[in-house]
């Protein structure tokens, strides 16, 4: 099964996505093989539909969760899917030489970091410096978490928070901007993967 070389809407990549999230939840996914002619394709250029900005977590790989072959997807993943130096100049390229116009930000059930983000803000919890630095990045969209939460409770937030603060700092952008007011070429998606269930549960969107 191939993917269109260039995909009229973003609205239509998401939907190849959410379709493929659903057959991976029934374990009916397509993919995992690849012919050698698609190999050959793929070495003259790329089109990939969506752009996913993910964390780096072993148990969430992107191409599976969402059933897509090689060349479908762009991704991006560091611990907490993090906007993070080097991050916006990796979603630019997808955007603006590969005509990619549908962006993910994929957080995942359980995140390390958004838990270590929690523990240093309601604990006080001191990290190793490098660590300590993707903390620093996060704990600005965590800001409207209740302290009165249960921990379990204050995590679930903590995550849908951090997906939304990522989309947020990518709306934001000079380009980002530019592009909205083409109306419909770009759409920012956010998205939380439920380790429990191998279910994708869609959040906000950020269009024109």
């Amino acid at each position: 099964m191939g993917i269109p070389s260039r995909l009229r809407t973003p609205q239509e990549a998401l939907a190849l996505l959410r379709d493929g999230n659903q057959r991976f939840v029934e374990r009916r996914s397509l993919h995992g093989k690849i012919s050698d002619e698609v190999l050959v394709d793929l070495r003259e250029n790329q089109r990939p539909f969506a752009i996913i900005l993910g964390c780096s977590d072993s148990r969430v790989p992107p191409e599976l969760v969402f059933d897509q072959s090689f060349g479908d997807l762009f991704v991006i993943r560091l611990a907490g899917n993090l906007i993070a130096p080097g991050v916006a100049g990796s979603i630019q390229y997808a955007y603006q030489h590969l005509g990619t116009s549908l962006l993910v930000v994929l957080g995942h059930q359980g995140c390390g970091a958004v838990k270590a983000a929690l523990d240093a803000k309601f604990h006080r919890a001191k990290h190793p410096e490098r660590i300590q630095q993707l903390v620093e990045l996060i704990e600005p969209g965590l800001e409207q978490i209740d302290p009165e939460l249960s921990p379990a409770e204050q995590m679930e937030a903590a995550v849908e928070a951090n997906v939304r603060w990522s989309m947020q700092q990518v709306s934001r952008a000079r380009e980002a901007r530019q592009a909205f007011r083409r109306k419909g070429s770009v759409l920012i998606v956010g998205a939380v993967y439920e380790l429990s269930t191998g279910k994708v549960r869609w959040l906000d969107r950020c269009s024109d």
